[in-house]
């Protein structure tokens, strides 16, 4: 499998649900609090911009705009944050 496919497969079968599914969460967690608090409200509008920031690098492979060494580099950085994120957990 070539390295755009596979950065498609990892943005459209693992990063954009779990994202998604962490801004609800967190949208939830925001509206049913009284008064949320800032960093929340901040985590929110961030992930909104990663969320956009990947529908858009998944439209751009859509359209072919991508290398596969841009691909392989882009893929490999996100996996990089994956394992980060798992490791705080």
């Amino acid at each position: 499998m070539n390295a755009c496919k596979e950065l498609q497969i990892l943005l459209e079968a693992t990063l954009l649900p779990d994202l998604e599914t962490a801004i609800d969460e967190l949208f939830e967690e925001i509206t049913g609090a009284k008064k949320a608090d800032a960093e929340a409200k901040e985590s929110y509008a961030q992930m909104q911009e990663l969320r956009t920031a990947l529908q858009e690098l998944l439209r751009d492979l859509h359209e072919g705009e991508l290398s596969e060494e841009e691909c392989r580099e882009i893929a490999q950085e996100l996996e990089e944050l994956i394992e980060e994120d798992e490791s705080d957990v």
